[in-house]
């Protein structure tokens, strides 16, 4: 039976460290496998992820692609059939929000014409599609932009 007192690590996943500067018997003595002078044989030497030893390091051999829009408004979607959740009435940011139909209410949402609306809601959101707006005012509903 397995206990804890049993366990030990998997084959091969352990080694020794590596004892430097311990004679040239060892393989490690003298320069302690640092080489001969220069940058790196020095104390405090760190090779930077980034340095490919001064060749044209390889984030700046390739060409910049893309575009990142600092403008761009991103929405929270809600689809008409999600609205089944919810009761009749007046549907607000904090309403999605206690449903779980959007993350976070202080974000800009959108209602899109996915799927039937039975109920009438008085909806208050920043965006809304066409054929949303049309299902949810021949339910008897109403749409308010916000901003």
């Amino acid at each position: 039976m397995l206990s804890l007192d049993k366990l030990t690590p998997a084959d091969g996943s352990l080694r020794n460290r590596r004892r430097v500067g311990r004679g040239h018997g060892s393989g490690h003595g003298k320069t302690s496998g640092r080489g001969h002078k220069g940058y790196g044989s020095r104390s405090g030497s760190k090779s930077a992820g980034l340095f490919e030893g001064g060749q044209m390091p390889l984030h700046r051999r390739l060409p910049k692609r893309g575009f990142k829009n600092p403008f761009r408004k991103e929405y929270q979607v809600v689809n008409l059939r999600d609205l089944d959740r919810l009761k009749a009435g007046a549907v607000t940011l904090e309403s999605l929000k206690e449903a779980g139909l959007i993350r976070h209410a202080d974000g800009l949402v959108k209602i899109l014409g996915d799927g039937d609306v039975n109920k009438a809601f008085e909806l208050t959101i920043h965006k809304v599609s066409k054929s949303a707006q049309e299902k949810i005012e021949s339910a008897g509903g109403k749409v308010t932009l916000l901003c």
